[in-house]
């Protein structure tokens, strides 16, 4: 899988060209008081680095003579972990995830800017996470301000999820295999469903069959999403 994500990211690399595209990872949502709703990764940061975890930044910089693809991450954090699950942190998450570099996401506005100010357009879909989409056109605004100046820039920003629906529509031999695991696997738990539903079963009692063979059966592969 890890060569798959290297694809892919070449892939959107080719098509920006001298451009730098970000993605920011889902947010943690909240049930209530400190309780989190189970994380589900935004698909398109899934799609491109395999990345499991909230908090989180990919930039994607073909134009950068070092840094082609890098990360911003949770740092580990024993406490926190104990509470909130395990952090990759930013040691690991280099070697695992094929990152040329990656920083603490707290170093955000420090060395996101840097990886910008040589793009001529800037590709980011402005989502949910109102206080990064406010970040982002600071460091645009900032960088236009100067292009008289410096004569590089990105002059123009495109949503990043127009790019990554051309993409997405083709499905590599991988992804056809994992897409046909998923189907066989959800044939086999609805239809296990509809053998054991009778009058006087609550739906809380189906549900939890259901999710008991899509545990069992899909525990063996790689956490994904569809493609």
């Amino acid at each position: 899988m890890p060569s798959l994500y290297s694809q892919r990211r070449q892939r959107v690399m080719e098509l920006i060209g001298n451009g730098t595209a970000i993605f920011a990872s889902a947010p943690t949502a909240i049930m209530h008081n400190d309780v989190e709703h189970p994380f589900r990764q935004d698909s398109n940061f899934f799609y491109l680095t395999g990345f499991n975890e909230p908090e989180a930044v990919a930039v994607l910089a073909p134009h950068h003579d070092d840094h082609r693809f890098v990360l911003f991450v949770r740092p580990k954090d024993k406490e926190k972990e104990t509470w909130s699950g395990y952090r990759v942190g930013v040691e690991q998450a280099k070697e695992r995830y094929g990152a040329d570099e990656v920083y603490p996401i707290a170093e955000l506005d420090e060395h996101l800017p840097k990886y910008l100010e040589k793009a001529d357009r800037l590709y980011y879909h402005f989502g949910h996470d109102q206080a990064l989409n406010d970040r982002i056109l600071r460091y645009w605004q900032k960088l236009l301000s100067t292009y008289h100046k410096r004569g590089t820039g990105p002059v123009a920003i495109e949503d990043a999820t127009l790019l990554m629906q051309t993409l997405r529509r083709v499905k590599a031999p991988e992804e056809l295999d994992l897409l046909r695991r998923a189907i066989a696997i959800s044939a086999k738990a609805h239809n296990y469903a509809r053998a054991i539903a009778r009058p006087g079963r609550y739906e809380y009692e189906i549900q939890a069959e259901i999710e008991h063979i899509f545990r069992l059966e899909g525990r063996g592969g790689q956490p994904t999403h569809p493609s």
